[in-house]
């Protein structure tokens, strides 16, 4: 479907449910996307940091995006991960998503080698050029090791290079200044870029971007509790900010899922997306909570957590 300009709302990151040989499991995915799509979710973005992609191979990766984009049958948008090191490697996974039937693309700057900002500008236009389809900058510095400038990103936005913004860099005062640059929180739909989009990444302080004059979320907690996020959305839009503020205060407690894996025995990316993913099994979306290898799965007092947490929280109801 065509996306709306620019893109709005709750946009989850889709996570990648993986059978007990390591592939792809798009029965359980199938499933995920109708529990994201009856939430109300106003978009979707597979093979992003939630999804796993940097684990995927190239056939895991088609096998994901299809199921979503099969499932979710032009009721939302999908946006379509293409994140790699370099220009050639990302444009073979546009074109790639772009057969798919993806609605748009999410691309960071290339990493692994340092590069330049004329050369990140370089990347981007390449791709938007070669690949006819929306193009979302994401915006990752703790993975790619390079943050996008407020002016970089304004530039590419105001010539059309991109159409808009996943910011999970964490910077919350660049994020601001980049709104204020495009046109403020009242000016927002006629500054310099109108159609741009700005999505924030930081899911904890969602209230406080929309405020700001953001244009949506990209939570990876929406995975677990979608309509949480939705009603979120909903209250701010109608400026019912102490309403939005109540429920983000119930998002920032149910997000304590994403730290109960143990310190000394796994990282921090395989506690929260295991969790996530461990959340989703007791909500009986998916069927089995594994990540990808190397990762080190859950134990069991850390499942027993999660499942504490998502009742305290209203998600799971009590048996």
């Amino acid at each position: 479907m065509a996306l709306a300009a620019p893109l709005s709302g709750v946009v989850p990151p889709v996570c990648t449910p993986l059978d007990s040989s390591g592939e792809v499991d798009t029965a359980s995915l199938a499933r995920l996307v109708e529990h994201l799509l009856t939430g109300g979710v106003h978009g979707l973005f597979a093979l992003g940091s939630t999804s796993e992609v940097a684990y995927l191979t190239d056939a895991q990766r088609a096998t994901a995006l299809e199921t979503v984009v099969r499932t979710a049958a032009g009721r939302v948008p999908v946006l379509a991960g293409v994140i790699d090191t370099t220009t050639p490697r990302v444009l073979d996974h546009a074109r790639s998503a772009a057969a798919l039937g993806a609605d748009g693309l999410v691309a960071t700057a290339p990493f692994y080698t340092r590069t330049h900002p004329v050369e990140i500008a370089r990347h981007f236009r390449r791709i938007r050029s070669e690949v006819r389809l929306p193009l979302f900058a994401y915006d990752l510095p703790v993975s790619v090791h390079t943050k996008l400038a407020p002016g970089l990103v304004r530039e590419l936005a105001e010539d059309g290079t991109l159409a808009g913004l996943k910011d999970s860099s964490g910077d919350e005062g660049g994020l601001r200044r980049l709104l204020v640059a495009l046109g403020g929180r009242h000016g927002r739909g006629r500054g310099p870029a109108p159609d741009f989009s700005v999505l924030t990444g930081s899911e904890l302080t969602v209230d406080a971007a929309l405020l700001a004059g953001a244009d949506g979320v990209v939570p990876g907690l929406g995975n677990v509790d979608p309509a949480g996020y939705v009603r979120l959305f909903d209250a701010a839009r109608a400026g019912d900010w102490a309403r939005a503020a109540e429920e983000q205060e119930r998002l920032v407690r149910l997000f304590d899922i994403t730290d109960v894996g143990p310190e000394a025995d796994m990282g921090r990316s395989s506690s929260a997306l295991g969790a996530f993913k461990d959340a989703l099994r007791q909500l009986g979306v998916v069927d089995r909570g594994d990540t990808a290898f190397p990762q080190v799965l859950l134990d069991e007092p850390a499942r027993h957590r999660i499942g504490q947490l998502l009742r305290e929280a209203g998600v799971l109801r009590t048996p």
